[in-house]
């Protein structure tokens, strides 16, 4: 198959090594971030309630930043470019918000940040007119400084973006970038459906399974006896956000492995387009749902898809384990079922099709 000149949008994300004076200024521009997310909304929320305006618009309050440094000299030490950044994640999040309110769904009204979930700030240009440009194996943060960087590889293509974020065992950075070369892969004539499941990651419509190895449930229940925010409570969170993420991790590097062994196989995957808030809804699986991760495995296989110009098809989940493979009628199953039988047109057999 001949190379066809086609890019990607690729994020690669690498590990910081700050040292305690640039950890000190990276945890201070993000406390500066959240409280001027809060202070944003409650002035979009309190323009609203006086009727001012629908809303406040995202121009209006970039408009009024150089005021609001000089009214507050600390957000003067923070990037221009980082302060406009947090202004526009808010109108993003109000545009979310509308768009729920006229599509008649649960529409999850913009709420305030605590420190326990603000964990991340985006310097919007990279270079030497941006607040930050990479310097060897060093990257260049405006008004933090040079911090070492813990590459895993090279960045690919014209870095965009760069977002630094607060994760339990130190910080990272993630570079967005444009126009990334694409590696093709051989066609193989082939294509498959994959049913995701929870006893099983994945099933082929050949019939070949992927176990799944549920790293979530190794993570020992340390919180369940403590009062929530306790004195007690935070010294058990701590080693607990460490056991989490390195489940994450684990699920992260298994679906990559998985994907790269589907990838070079098949020219064409279809899967279900699974919607993760309507799998956790039933509380007695949605653990299970989490732990499996469906549709981090989708995103990824796509990813994987689109570097080797290859194609995943979402397909819509609707009664896909309970239609017969060979359009032979519908038989309504239990979610524990395993297998069911179909009875073939003109015919005394019958034919299995797998199910979860």
């Amino acid at each position: 198959m001949s190379a066809r000149a086609e890019s990607i949008h690729k994020t690669y994300r690498h590990k910081l090594k700050p040292a305690p004076e640039h950890e000190r200024a990276l945890e201070a521009v993000l406390w500066r971030c959240r409280v001027l997310y809060n202070m944003t909304l409650e002035q979009r929320n309190t323009w609203w309630e006086r009727g001012q305006s629908r809303w406040a618009n995202d121009c209006q309050q970039k408009a009024a930043l150089p005021d609001l440094k000089v009214a507050c000299l600390e957000r003067a030490e923070i990037d221009a470019h980082v302060l406009q950044d947090v202004l526009l994640r808010v109108e993003r999040t109000d545009q979310a918000f509308c768009r729920r309110v006229a599509a008649d769904v649960t529409p999850g009204y913009p709420r305030f940040q605590p420190r326990g979930r603000y964990h991340a700030f985006t310097c919007p240009q990279v270079g030497d007119h941006g607040g930050a440009r990479l310097d060897n194996s060093f990257i260049v943060l405006s008004r933090v400084g040079r911090i070492a960087v813990r590459w895993s590889r090279p960045p690919g293509g014209i870095p965009k973006t760069v977002a630094i974020s607060r994760e339990a065992d130190g910080w990272y950075m993630s570079f967005s970038c444009a126009e990334v070369p694409t590696q093709p892969l051989p066609l193989t004539g082939s294509e498959t459906w994959i049913d995701i499941g929870l006893k099983v990651l994945l099933i082929t419509a050949e019939g070949a399974a992927v176990e799944d190895p549920r790293h979530n449930h190794r993570a020992a229940k340390l919180l369940s006896r403590r009062k929530k925010r306790s004195m007690r409570w935070w010294k058990a969170a701590r080693p607990l956000g460490r056991t989490h993420q390195k489940a994450k991790h684990q699920r992260q590097d298994f679906q990559h492995k998985v994907a790269l062994a589907l990838v070079p196989a098949y020219d064409t995957l279809h899967l279900e387009d699974l919607q993760a808030a309507s799998l956790v809804r039933n509380h007695h699986l949605a653990n299970s749902m989490s732990d499996a991760g469906g549709c981090q495995f989708r995103t990824t296989l796509a990813y994987k898809a689109a570097c080797a110009l290859k194609r995943v098809v979402s397909v819509e989940p609707a009664f896909v384990t309970q239609d017969c493979s060979a359009r032979r009628g519908r038989v309504p199953t239990l979610l524990a079922v395993r297998a069911h039988s179909v009875p073939p047109a003109g015919s005394s057999r019958t034919a299995t099709t797998l199910s979860r």
